[in-house]
């Protein structure tokens, strides 16, 4: 057990410092569990993972192909994949749903913490097959050990502690693990602290005293602080384990749109999962996973006054079977199936409640099945059915009616996809990958009605919503000789129906304060999103100390049929390139991001200045009283660039910008 710790604390410290590690097998959407996957993909784990690490998930991933973040300033933050967010982006722990109400709003976090995360899985475009309608924009799964998958023997563990950052960031995490006689246990916790986040003198809108603009170099209201852990137990042996995990996280953190909200958010969650292997008969593995979730937040304003509780109570289970390979026409034929279930019941109470209370429920089964013909290719095709109804409780008191009386809708969405991964020649491979897909709506997609304080708009759902469907396109090319690599994807979806959120032209509502909000309505639209994301590494010094150069650069565009109107929080143009360098026991990496203008926005939106931003990261291994450590110095934004986020929602990109300069400082240390 101590050598598997200090071992991945070598890695983290390893010269290469690509942001993926494309010779590590992908487990999200693979259940074969072998190969490379048609459906684009990046992983962070050891070394990349250490150096990205930030306060949200969302922070953590931006800048990896064709991946943004919301920003809803330093702790509200949601992935956002190829130009698509909210509900159409699937979060994942261990394969299980993170059941929350991060896709209802903006200023709703992800009760998910990058310090206690060991792997992180990105699938890009369609990931509906497997993990259902709402993986219609992608899938990020993240991964830990908190149900052990190997028997452990010796007791080991490592300590983490991180300082400074924009927002003067003060946090800690351990984990503890151990076992004996094919019984395992793991043990994590962690706390995380952060003030005011502090970015370059910019100008906010003032709202009170006629209005204006106030000079500001904090973003307001953006402090936040967490703490949580887990606690797991296993029974591990060669071919399988069997285990339960408990975890809690907590989080208390400020709104940016509203100067004097604090959300108190806590996530409960008991998990069991298993996987048996290297069965005989037709069947050759079988794994499985169940979790409970008790998900509330709750919305202070001053004085401690609770204004709103959103609550989400659920289950999630999800059944696999691998069957044994077979032999078809010269290949080699394997097959897996499966069935999912998902149960949550959500609520909403208070003044600024603007969606009723509801209860999803859902029910799917999947099969893929993947013909390889010789190493490296291989073709696949996949189908998933589903039942999903959504029902509204209505109005909870009859004096005060807004969302009408009870009702239900019920959905059946179906998906196909085909795949295939040819090796065209040693150092060439080629993929492409087709998907149909639909998904159902969600519940505010269906009975929202209500001003949306986050947003500062009036949204109206459509209990009429239909389906939405989507074709989807993915072609890459790869080239890999020994550490020099390159690859270039392009996509293009095709929806027949996208519900958007835009604006209805109606009259603006006006609240008890006598504030205008404009309208806004969910409605299916016809939409076409396309694109293309190319990485590339390349060495440019060998022997005692290598320099080797990287680049990744993506762009996504996306517009309403026919009339041609930008779809909104879109994602510039984008180009990174690093240096990196080995210097003695130094590893140091020098960074350059650069996101063009975005003009091409909706009526209701402004176009978003480009910016480059350079940053600069710096390790050590050291060994402290015997035992093996890494240090991480990290110096961001070096010239105190003022840059915001274009897929930020307008109404609080000017209140919000990306961190300023900061010096931050993690130490990890193995025993």
């Amino acid at each position: 057990m101590r050598a598997l710790l200090l071992a991945a604390l070598a890695a983290a410290s390893s010269c290469c410092w690509a942001q993926s590690e494309p010779q590590t097998v992908i487990v999200t959407g693979n259940p074969l569990g072998s190969g490379e996957t048609a459906t684009p993909a990046s992983t962070l784990g050891g070394n990349a993972l250490a150096l990205r690490r930030a306060a949200t998930l969302a922070e953590t991933l931006d800048g990896l192909p064709g991946v943004a973040a919301t920003w809803f300033g330093p702790n509200a933050n949601r992935p956002v994949i190829r130009g698509q967010d909210g509900d159409r982006i699937r979060l994942l722990s261990n394969a299980g749903a993170s059941l929350d109400a991060s896709g209802l709003s903006f200023d709703h976090a992800v009760p998910l913490e990058p310090l206690v995360i060991e792997r992180i899985e990105v699938l890009r475009g369609p990931a509906a097959l497997l993990y259902g309608g709402g993986a219609i924009g992608g899938v990020v799964n993240a991964l830990d050990n908190r149900i052990p998958k190997s028997p452990l023997a010796e007791v080991a563990g490592v300590v983490e502690t991180r300082l400074g950052g924009a927002a003067q960031e003060r946090a800690v995490s351990t984990l503890v693990e151990g076992g004996a006689q094919g019984l395992s246990w793991h043990a994590d916790a962690f706390a995380r602290r952060s003030g005011d986040l502090r970015v370059p003198a910019f100008e906010r809108p003032v709202e009170a005293g006629g209005g204006g603009f106030d000079t500001r170099r904090r973003v307001v209201n953006s402090a936040s602080r967490a703490e949580g852990g887990a606690l797991g137990i296993s029974r591990a042996w060669r071919d399988g384990h069997a285990g339960v995990s408990l975890e809690s996280f907590g989080q208390a953190y400020g709104v940016v749109a509203e100067d004097d909200i604090t959300i108190r958010m806590r996530r409960e969650r008991v998990a069991a999962a298993g996987e048996v292997r290297a069965l005989a008969g037709w069947v050759s593995t079988v794994r499985g996973h169940v979790a409970a979730t008790d998900y509330r937040h709750e919305e202070v304003g001053p004085g401690g006054v609770i204004g709103t509780t959103f609550a989400t109570r659920g289950t999630d289970a999800r059944l696999e079977a691998v069957l044994a390979p077979t032999r078809v026409a010269g290949g080699r034929l394997d097959t897996s199936v499966g069935m999912q279930t998902e149960s949550a019941r959500f609520s909403a109470l208070g003044q600024e409640a603007f969606v009723p209370s509801t209860q999803t429920r859902q029910a799917a089964a999947f099969a893929l099945a993947r013909w390889s013909w010789a190493a490296g290719s291989h073709a696949s095709v996949g189908l998933r059915g589903e039942q999903v109804r959504v029902r509204s409780e209505g109005d909870a008191a009859a004096d005060a009616p807004r969302f009408g009386p009870a009702s239900s809708r019920s959905f059946s969405p179906r998906s196909a996809s085909l795949g295939v991964v040819w090796a065209a020649a040693p150092a060439w491979q080629f993929s492409a990958s087709a998907a149909a897909t639909e998904r159902a709506p969600t519940s505010y997609e269906l009975y929202a009605n209500g001003l949306h304080a986050a947003t500062g708009t009036f949204e109206r759902g459509d209990p009429q919503q239909a389906l939405e469907r989507g074709r989807n396109l993915d072609l890459a090319l790869a080239w890999r000789n020994g550490s020099r690599q390159l690859k270039v994807s392009a996509f293009a979806s095709r929806f027949a129906r996208y519900i958007a959120l835009s604006p209805t032209g109606e009259p603006d509502f006006i609240d008890e304060a006598g504030q205008a909000h404009p309208v806004y309505a969910f409605r299916g639209v016809r939409a076409r999103l396309q694109g293309f994301e190319a990485e590339a590494q390349w060495p440019l010094l060998d022997g005692p100390w290598p320099v080797v150069l990287d680049a990744r650069a993506d762009a996504v565009r996306g517009v309403e049929e026919p009339t041609g109107a930008p779809l909104p929080r879109l994602a510039p143009r984008r180009l990174t390139v690093g240096l990196s360098a080995h210097l003695g026991a130094w590893r140091a990496r020098l960074e350059t991001r650069h996101a063009w203008a975005q003009r091409r926005t909706p009526a209701y939106d402004t176009p978003t200045p480009g910016w480059t931003v350079l940053d600069l990261v710096a390790s050590r291994e050291l060994q402290v009283l015997g035992r093996d450590s890494l240090l991480i110095v990290k110096l961001g934004n070096l010239g105190h660039t003022l840059a915001y986020s274009a897929t930020t929602i307008a109404t609080v990109r000017p209140l919000a910008p990306l961190p300023g300069r900061s010096l931050s400082v993690s130490w990890r240390v193995g025993f």
